[in-house]
């Protein structure tokens, strides 16, 4: 048995070959693998254990990967671990669907093992807490604004009317990106390099993913946002609001 090194996966896919074939790579990436092929069994296991990362089939017995993601991240103490949906589908519509419904990244099968290390690298780092030097050296800084969402950058939380929204990493790098400079206009590729750091493994297409996302966190009606507005054609901005 390979030992683990405390981390923990939850892997749900319902074909036997590619449930073992995961269970040897993440093993021996230093993971704990608890795997199972059913929807329906996984979302109980999932609403009792914390996992370190979620890998999910899109097509699954009891309860599709699409639903099962939604609902992991609307309760339970995995509303915020990383998420890679693997899809036998490439058709952009299909990403999307998957990844609106709260996956971080997907995978189309065929996959080849490189490939798997590496967006399960790249999900995770997307998700480490900050540096602890680096959180500590910062000022205490919070962002009050009319309203009603206050940003504390020290603490890293955001409250919308005094109540906390539960956000990822990525959610809060991007939106203290446009509330520190509301009303600047901010392209995509501009946010992939500074909230992503240039990772190779996620496109322009992730940030209008996670911009969504934001939106039915902070927005009162997301499908007309006030706040986080689309610069069409360009990318995105924060309405200039005291």
């Amino acid at each position: 048995m390979i030992p683990s090194d405390g981390r923990r996966v939850l892997v749900v896919e319902d074909d036997a070959s590619i449930r073992e074939l995961l269970q040897l790579h993440l093993g021996l990436a230093g993971f704990a693998v608890e795997d199972l092929g059913d929807g329906r069994q996984a979302l109980d296991v999932a609403r009792a254990t914390a996992f370190d990362l979620l890998v999910l089939d899109v097509m699954l017995p009891g309860l599709d990967g699409i639903s099962l993601c939604r609902a992991v991240r609307t309760a339970g103490p995995n509303t915020n671990t990383p998420i890679l949906m693997l899809t036998a589908r490439d058709s952009e519509a299909d990403i999307v669907v998957g990844l609106d419904s709260g996956a971080d990244d997907y995978l189309t099968k065929p996959f080849g093992v490189r490939e798997l290390q590496a967006r399960i690298g790249a999900v995770m780092r997307r998700h480490q807490p900050p540096d602890d030097e680096t959180q500590a050296a910062a000022p205490s800084t919070v962002l009050q604004l009319s309203t009603g969402i206050t940003l504390d950058v020290e603490r890293r939380q955001v409250l919308v009317h005094g109540s906390e929204a539960e956000l990822t990493r990525q959610e809060f790098d991007l939106l203290h990106q446009l509330v520190a400079r509301r009303g600047i206009v901010f392209s995509r590729a501009r946010l992939l390099q500074t909230v992503w750091s240039g990772d190779a493994y996620v496109t322009e297409r992730t940030v209008d993913t996670v911009v969504s996302r934001l939106r039915k966190k902070l927005e009162t009606d997301p499908r007309q946002p006030a706040l986080i507005l689309t610069a069409w054609g360009v990318g995105y901005k924060f309405a200039d609001l005291e």
